[in-house]
This record gives structure tokens, C-alpha cells and sequence, in this order.
């Protein structure tokens, strides 16, 4: 087995090289101890084996071929996994993380396929945990996580200037002939960076249901900026939600509402191994006193470039019955409820684990 492999490899190489083509392997490891205080219903505590929790584990392959005259074709491929238990994640898809192929120039890359969404780009950038699985903004604000499916996507960089925008036909899978705006997700991302300052804007407009007569829609608009003095970085944000024609935010106590999201973050690297980062969430729901506050706090040390070891705790702050855990809202109803934590209650979570990148 070993030997066909080389021969298969050294085949794919010679062939990449003759066609100026190249494809890469690359992934993520991620897993650690993790627990919760107050979890579940019953609130009691819990001890698990937890995946992905600085980064999503996941495995991929990315490719890129020069076409002549500045212009190449590309390719990603990445697929996410539990590494607890060997599951595929994103609901089983194979490539759930990423699947899209285009073309790219000096004016800018068109891609189509499965794909993150504006807020997605925003948060990698604007979040100080990074888009970290657990904890971070994707607890209190998991739509900062979305991908959409069925995308045309446009990505741009001049200079200190990013610039991207995307339209999805059909973001949950179900393509009705004659109902196009059901399911249908675009939005745009603008980021400049210049020194030690950076600032982002993000909007996403997702349409959700089926077949009914009005879609019901979420609307978000982001805002955050960074600046960076010496080993210290300082972040701030802040994200308006709107939720219309009876849809629901998460963690919203009722239809129809509105949020907003406000956050700030310090991250401060001692050595050039050992870095601590610190954020508070707080998220305002409209018309309503159940706004919960998420805390948290991040060390990481790095063993070599691929390999890191990581210890993460983090706080949530419940108040009037919202429903907040250390690792997002309570979701579901009835017999099918998931619940992180019983409403009103606060949750302590802390992880330690080991990174591998590859």
C-alpha cells in the first residue's frame, strides 16, 4: 500500500509540474477536555472529549493553475469533522466547509460553489477569538459562522482595500421553480487596513422558508475596527440585527425582533510562543430584558509553527430567561429542545487542548 501510494504521489507531482498546476493538502487537528457548568436541563456538570475548539478540525485540498496572462484557475475543497468521533460535520456534507472553483486575476476573484458568507469574512478578521468554535462571537452571534450554498462570489484586494460580495439562489438546498427569493442569502464585505489601524463594514440579507406567501428575512449590518500597538491589539464591533415577516433570531425571545451586538476584545503576545487574548459580548435584545453577556478568556502556546497547546475558559451571563450557554442558545422545542443550559441559569466553560496544522 505504501508503495503504490509514493508512485500515485510522484505521478500527481510530475503531472502538476508539466501543467504549472499545483494542489495542496492541507487540515486542521483540533481537540481538547472540556466543561460546563449548569448544562443541560437537569444542570448538571459535564466532562466530554471536544473537537474543534480554537479551530474547526477539517482536511482539504485547494489547486491553482496558471492560465497565462495573469489569469488562473483554482479550485477548494474542505471538509469538517468531528475528531472525537470521526463524524463529518456542516450535516454530513463531504466538502461542508468550502467546495468552489474559479478564476482569478489582478482584478479580483470569481467564484462559484459553496461558500462563506460576508459576516463570515468579517468576523475571521473582526472577532478577537478568531471564529473560534469555542468560545467566541459564534456562541452569542452564530451567524458569523455561515456559508452559503449555490453562490457567485466576487473577492477583491487592492492595497490595504478588501472587497467581496456574494449572491446565493438557493442558501437552504431547496430550489423551487417560480419562488427564487426563498432561501435566497447575499450581502458584501468592505475591509481597509492601513498601519496599525483596521476597519470593516459587513451587511447579509438571508431570506429563509419555503413556499409561503412573504419570506421571512434576517437582516445584519456589521461594523468593527482594530488597532495594533506594539504586542497589543485592541478590538471593537458592533452588529444590528433585524428579523422580519415572522423570522427569528437566535436566541430571540419572539419573532419579529431586533438586536444588537456589541463587543470589544485585547489580545497581547508576551513571547513570541505565548500569547493571552480577552473578549466580553453583549447582545440587546429589543423590547425584551433577556440580554445575555458572554465572557472570555484565551491562552495559547506555541510548541512549533504547526503545533500549538491552547486553554480557553469562558463565562455566560443570563438575565430574565435568556438562554445563553457557553457554547450558544438553546435551540428546539418540546421533546426535540436541545438545551445548553436551563433558561436564566449562568454557565461556566473551560477547554485545554492541543492544534495541529498540517
Amino acid at each position: 500500500m505504501k508503495r503504490t501510494l509514493v508512485i500515485v504521489t510522484t505521478s500527481v507531482v510530475a503531472t502538476a509540474a508539466h501543467a504549472q498546476t499545483s494542489v495542496t493538502l492541507f487540515g486542521i487537528a483540533d481537540a481538547g477536555i472540556e466543561y460546563n457548568s449548569n448544562a443541560g436541563r437537569s444542570g448538571d456538570n459535564l466532562f466530554r472529549v471536544s473537537s474543534g475548539n480554537q479551530s474547526g478540525s477539517r482536511w482539504g485540498l485547494r489547486g491553482v493553475e496558471d492560465l497565462g496572462g495573469g489569469l488562473k484557475g483554482i479550485f477548494h475543497l474542505e471538509s469538517g469533522f468531528d475528531l472525537d468521533t470521526g463524524n463529518s460535520t456542516q450535516g454530513g456534507r463531504l466538502f461542508g466547509r468550502n467546495a468552489y472553483v474559479g478564476l482569478e486575476s489582478g482584478s479580483g476573484s470569481l467564484l462559484f460553489g459553496r461558500q462563506q458568507t460576508s459576516l463570515r469574512d468579517f468576523g475571521n478578521v473582526y472577532d478577537p477569538a478568531a471564529i473560534a468554535d469555542r468560545y467566541g462571537i459564534l456562541s452569542i452571534a452564530p451567524e458569523f459562522a455561515a456559508r452559503a450554498d449555490n453562490a457567485v462570489k466576487y473577492v477583491g484586494k487592492f492595497g490595504g482595500l478588501t472587497a467581496s460580495a456574494f449572491y446565493s439562489f438557493q442558501s437552504n438546498g431547496n430550489e423551487v421553480a417560480g419562488k427564487n427569493v426563498f432561501g435566497r442569502d447575499f450581502g458584501a464585505y468592505l475591509s481597509y487596513a492601513s498601519g496599525p489601524f483596521s476597519v470593516g463594514l459587513a451587511y447579509d440579507d438571508a431570506h429563509t422558508g419555503t413556499t409561503a406567501d412573504q419570506a421571512p428575512v434576517l437582516r445584519r449590518y456589521a461594523v468593527a475596527g482594530t488597532y495594533a500597538a506594539g504586542q497589543a491589539k485592541v478590538f471593537a464591533g458592533y452588529r444590528l440585527a433585524k428579523a422580519l415577516n415572522g423570522a427569528t433570531l437566535p436566541g430571540a425571545q419572539a419573532a419579529n425582533a431586533g438586536s444588537n451586538l456589541y463587543w470589544a476584545g485585547l489580545a497581547y503576545k508576551f513571547t513570541p510562543a505565548f500569547s493571552l487574548t480577552s473578549a466580553a459580548y453583549y447582545q440587546d435584545f429589543r423590547q425584551t430584558g433577556a440580554d445575555p453577556w458572554q465572557f472570555v478568556v484565551t491562552g495559547d502556546y506555541a510548541l512549533s509553527k504547526r503545533t500549538d497547546l491552547y486553554a480557553s475558559v469562558s463565562y455566560a451571563l443570563n438575565k430574565d430567561n435568556s438562554y445563553l450557554g457557553v457554547n450558544g442558545y438553546n435551540s428546539g422545542s418540546g421533546s426535540t429542545a436541545v438545551y445548553n443550559i436551563e433558561p436564566g441559569k449562568n454557565q461556566f466553560g473551560g477547554v485545554v487542548g492541543v492544534r495541529h496544522r498540517f
